[in-house]
């Protein structure tokens, strides 16, 4: 079976899991939203950590377990944020505190505090990915029209952003992070997002077009640079994929990248319109 046709069964595969247990929402939604946090985080920490970096033992792991926990749980946004920042303030003033306490010859790799600093910052991607994903579904209908909008731009920003780089070309984007992606695909990537935003919301009923445009231009743009993100990321510790665990896609962080980027900034959207336990209300009212 060639690579062409495992990224597409692969894609194919996904995509009806996930659209299922959206449709779903409730528990089967979390549960998904807790596969992803957790599936994140192994991706992160296999990447950043270096080999001989044990210095913090399972702490970080045992930490996302709690969390994802509470998200499964269904525990309010207020409790869930504030889980998110002690899980990294802890992790920070661990590996401060180890570092401090033992000697530690200059070996050309990265110190102990460093490594904490990294899994600190795997520890809030992943957390704040699954919690904004789970918190925009809520179990109403309007969580489930904010999840499909989400899907459709950030899907759509993805496929029109490769067909229209591979046929226009031109400047890159981002040469030094990312040496394949386009000015070109960039802007038709925004377009084709947002078309495909406002079509998912005009065939929801939603009223408020004009505004949704504008959310879908910031969705789509978010969704590019969570992309350039992931692909520093990889970059800096000599990553081609994060993971393997897809077949002819590499990582779930691969998949993942844009998505839940613009998941968070949808969330804190909605937030702004509505309330942190139910945003879907305000982008897309009853």
């Amino acid at each position: 079976m060639s690579n062409l046709q495992l990224r597409v069964i692969s894609a194919v595969v996904l995509a009806v899991v996930t659209l299922g247990l959206t449709w779903l929402g409730g528990l089967p939604f979390r549960l998904l939203c807790a596969a992803i946090t957790v599936l994140i985080f192994y991706e992160w920490t296999r990447m950043c950590r270096p080999v001989a970096a044990t210095g913090l033992g399972l702490l970080p792991e045992a930490l996302l377990l709690i969390f994802v926990g509470a998200l499964v749980a269904g525990l309010p946004a207020s409790w869930l944020l504030l889980l998110v920042a002690v899980m990294v303030v802890v992790t920070v003033v661990v590996a401060s505190m180890r570092q401090t306490s033992m000697r530690q010859p200059s070996t050309g790799q990265p110190s102990m505090h460093q490594t904490g600093q990294w899994d600190a910052s795997g520890l809030a991607y992943a957390a704040i990915s699954g919690l904004s994903l789970a918190l925009l579904r809520d179990g109403d209908h309007p969580g489930l029209v904010a999840i499909l909008f989400l899907f459709a731009v950030v899907w759509a920003t993805d496929i029109a952003a490769y067909f229209v780089g591979r046929a226009v070309g031109g400047p890159k984007l981002a040469p030094s992070i990312s040496p394949g992606k386009t000015q070109s695909g960039a802007l038709g990537g925004a377009v084709g997002g947002v078309v495909a935003g406002l079509l998912l919301a005009a065939a929801a009923g939603a009223g408020n077009l004009a505004a949704l445009g504008v959310v879908a231009l910031v969705l789509s743009l978010v969704s590019q640079a969570g992309d350039l993100f992931e692909s520093w990321v990889k970059r800096r510790h000599n990553r081609k994929d994060s993971g393997t665990l897809i077949p002819g896609h590499g990582g779930v962080m691969d998949r993942v990248d844009g998505l839940v980027a613009a998941a968070f900034a949808l969330y804190v959207i909605g937030w702004i319109s509505a309330t942190a336990d139910h945003p879907a209300q305000g982008l897309f009212p009853a």
